[in-house]
């Protein structure tokens, strides 16, 4: 019986063994020669990750901003290249021919194009490293040689001749690692050889009938206005970071994502969902057989808030006010050396963004060419000015104003006497703007006056009574330093109070309040701030959250996945008498010999206003603020405009007026929505 057991334990262990052999020849087979044979089969079988078609956003009224077009894009399959043979020349004569007709191809092997060699690993992301590091792993490289040391050993593994210039076998390599890559990482799919084909690039390279070369059917975006580049963003292949977050949500690798603006903003609706070919082909590239595993489906249709034509005509105001300034086409001898601005309407009862501008700006279509020069600019037009932080100015002094009335300690009525100087304190004591200019003071003047001439003197006063506490609660609820709820990101500021300069290392005077009270100090608010904040100032203290989404519809027009409402961002309690006093404050100063915002005094609709200048530590020109809403006695639509170096608030008007022009010429109108959107 023990004879037995142990015979029967050897031929066990001999059985393991002999499995072992077998397994260990099996793995070698499929796994470590499986690419190779796949090379020198009959047949290749590949799956192709098929992008959905990305919806279009439009603008409220219905007009198409951004869609897609057709582009086709370059497919290089590599069985079909190794089977015709010849491969290294094959692949020389397919970079010449993109040489020939400018085409860019893809080529990710991150070393120089040109010697001295070296790694270019440090710009691409951490999951492209790792595709490198299996490559390596795959051609039984070393990850420790030189750059130089690889190219060497590639030259060898590749075969490539020697007859080839150091460029030619660069650039044949450069293919080739392409094509083993996708043998190293199965989960990276086809390799997309060029994208986006003009139709001359894409007739020249269907005539040379290149082995393996196959042309696909893909969308790119496409831009039916020049404007709201900011607004809109553009899209845009996923880094690591993104790829980790994104992945579990059936994002492929190599999808292109919003990376700004509203394309990043409602990504979840754009995107729809990819679909999967799978596709065989016979050695001479014939597909066998072509089908989908899963469809495509198409993003969503996204309605922004935004008026294009509102948007337009903004833009080119904008534009028109930074230039006239940079050129002194007043004779002013300030503001020449205006940097850039922003401007926003805001729906007052409703929060909705009708318009938001940033100059200078950019052309969406060209972003990839232009890059460079974008960034080189001095001017910053990649810089997002209307979510960017600005001393508010005098735009300020309604928050003082409400303060003092509702903390009882002053009345619409209470005057006080413009000195010119300040002197309270002995150790601050700060001037009238005026005084400081001419010499001259308002005389004596109460809370609506002085809102309407800007009197700084008023505000150091009342501020300095009220106290800061009071101040800041009003600024507070006015969403001054608060989230707006808009869908971008966004700064939130800062509103200069104890805690502020407590967080800073920096103790608070007394006299800190008289800046704070006109709007200095470290007030730093954005334009879109500015505007919602006027715009609860129109509606008597009802702050909307500002928003750039009003509805989202399926791709067939079927249903409305999202109807946007108005939501209610914060309250503040105002007083009549407070309430009363600011707003005949800001239609003085349209109407009033002394106000600052006069430009509106003829015009049509009655507006309300106010101008700031703000001192800032940048040197030039002081910046300026303009904030306005209309009609004065039953407000729609409130408008916020500010330059950099700008120099005077007053001198931004017909920005506003762009808005208000084309705003009160269709107001009564009914919005455009298209007869898809009627569904049962």
């Amino acid at each position: 019986m023990r004879k037995f057991s142990f015979r029967l334990g050897i031929i066990g262990l001999a059985m393991l063994v002999m499995l072992g052999v077998f397994s260990a020849a099996l793995y070698t087979l499929q796994i470590v020669e499986g690419a190779e044979n796949r090379e020198t089969s009959q047949t290749y079988t590949y799956y192709t990750n098929i992008a959905a078609a990305r919806g279009p956003i439009l603008d409220r009224n219905g007009n198409v901003l951004v869609s897609n077009r057709v582009s086709y894009n370059a497919i290089l399959i590599g069985f079909v290249v190794y089977s015709a043979g010849n491969t290294n020349n094959t692949l020389l004569e397919l970079v010449e021919l993109c040489q020939e007709n400018d085409i860019n191809y893809n080529d990710s092997l991150p070393i120089t194009k040109e010697r001295p060699y070296a790694y270019t690993t440090d710009s691409m992301t951490a999951a492209w490293q790792e595709y490198f590091r299996a490559f390596l792993r795959y051609m039984d490289l070393d990850g420790d040689m030189t750059a130089e040391n690889l190219i060497k050993r590639l030259k060898s593994k590749y075969d490539i001749p020697e007859d080839y210039t150091e460029e030619q076998a660069r650039a044949v390599i450069g293919l080739r690692y392409e094509l083993s890559l996708r043998n190293a990482v199965n989960s990276l799919g086809s390799y997309v050889f060029a994208e986006d084909l003009s139709a001359s690039q894409l007739a020249a390279i269907t005539e040379r009938n290149i082995p393996g070369l196959t042309i696909e059917t893909s969308t790119v975006r496409e831009y039916h206005t020049d404007a709201a580049a900011h607004l809109l963003g553009r899209i845009g292949p996923m880094d690591a970071a993104e790829y980790a977050e994104l992945k579990d949500q059936g994002y492929d690798l190599n999808a292109r994502i919003g990376k700004e603006g509203a394309e990043a903003a409602f990504e979840s609706y754009l995107k729809g969902t990819d679909g999967t070919m799978l596709t065989t082909v016979s050695s001479t590239g014939q597909v066998l057989e072509e089908r989908y595993l899963s469809e495509p489906s198409a993003g969503g249709n996204v309605y922004l808030t935004i008026d294009i034509n509102i948007q337009e005509r903004m833009e080119q105001a904008l534009e028109e006010t930074v230039l006239n300034l940079r050129s002194d086409s007043m004779g002013l001898g300030e503001g020449t050396d205006a940097r850039g601005g922003a401007a926003v309407v805001y729906k007052v009862d409703t929060g909705e963004i009708l318009a938001a501008a940033s100059y200078p700006d950019f052309n969406l279509a060209t972003y990839s060419e232009d890059f460079s020069a974008l960034q080189a600019d001095e001017y910053g037009p990649l810089y997002n000015r209307f979510l960017g932080v600005y001393p508010p100015g005098s735009t300020y002094k309604m928050v003082t104003t409400i303060a003092a009335i509702d903390s009882g300690l002053v009345n619409q009525y209470t005057t006080v006497e413009d000195k010119g100087k300040y002197e309270f304190y002995e150790d601050y004591q700060p001037t009238c703007l005026l005084y400081s200019r001419t010499g001259v003071t308002h005389g004596t003047i109460n809370v609506m006056q002085a809102l309407a001439a800007s009197c700084n003197y008023f505000f150091y006063d009342v501020g300095r009574r009220v106290g800061i506490q009071a101040i800041d609660n009003v600024a507070k609820a006015l969403g001054l330093g608060e989230s707006t709820g808009i869908e971008l990101p966004e700064s939130i500021g800062t509103r200069d109070n104890p805690a502020y300069r407590a967080s800073q290392g920096s103790d608070w005077y007394d006299g800190t309040t008289l800046a704070i009270s006109i709007g200095q100090g470290n007030n730093a608010f954005t334009p879109l701030q500015l505007a919602a904040y006027t715009g609860a100032l129109a509606n008597g203290g009802t702050r909307y959250k500002a928003t750039l989404l009003k509805r989202v519809v399926s791709a067939g027009y079927e249903e409305v996945i999202y109807e946007s409402s108005p939501v209610i961002a914060s309250t503040l309690e105002i007083s009549d008498e407070a309430k009363e006093a600011y707003t005949t404050g800001m239609r003085m100063a349209v109407t009033d010999n002394i106000g600052t915002a006069t430009y509106f005094r003829n015009y049509e609709i009655d507006v309300a206003a106010k101008t700031g200048t703000a001192q800032h530590g940048s040197g030039g020109s002081d910046h300026a603020a303009f904030v306005c809403y209309a009609p004065y006695e039953d407000p729609e639509i409130a408008v916020a405009v500010y330059v950099e170096r700008g120099a005077q608030g007053g001198l931004l008007a017909a920005v506003a007026e762009a808005v208000f022009d084309y705003y009160f010429a269709q107001s009564d109108a009914t919005e455009l929505i298209p007869d898809e959107l009627y569904i049962g």
